[in-house]
């Protein structure tokens, strides 16, 4: 299935190729808070491929806090925030925020929360090693 998505104004924009054989997709509302000011809620899938554009380099900022593994892809102009990346030994790893997608029917959202306070560092990268979307170009 491809998934196109971007961020309000469309500075950055995304295809995501999803699985044919994954029919549902996770929707995972973390509890950071920076997620929570956001709304965001992120989906990822190792078999899944993600091309991401930005059209200003310019007004893209990557945004990192907390153990600083992690970078979120914030629009500087509309304020969207449709990715977030993790570089783990020299790769890229991503999730994709659920609520930049354009054309998804919403029903097939399978939705959770999830809460990672506290999680050992090591633990948090092998995590994303093993679930987020290890195909990422692009960026």
């Amino acid at each position: 299935m491809q998934i196109r998505g971007a961020c309000h104004c469309g500075n950055v924009t995304f295809e995501l190729t999803w699985p044919d054989d994954v029919p549902r997709i996770p929707a995972r509302a973390c509890g950071c808070t920076f997620c929570r000011k956001h709304g965001a809620s992120w989906t990822s899938n190792p078999d899944a491929r993600l091309q991401l554009e930005v059209q200003d380099a310019a007004l893209l900022e990557r945004y990192a806090f907390g153990t600083r593994t992690a970078d979120f892809l914030v629009c500087k102009r509309c304020g969207g925030v449709p990715a977030v990346i993790s570089r783990i030994d020299g790769r890229d790893y991503a999730v994709v925020n659920i609520n930049t997608f354009e054309g998804v029917d919403p029903a097939v959202f399978d939705r959770s929360s999830s809460d990672f306070d506290g999680e050992a560092t090591e633990d948090r990268l092998a995590r994303r090693k093993s679930r987020w979307i290890a195909s990422v170009s692009g960026i």
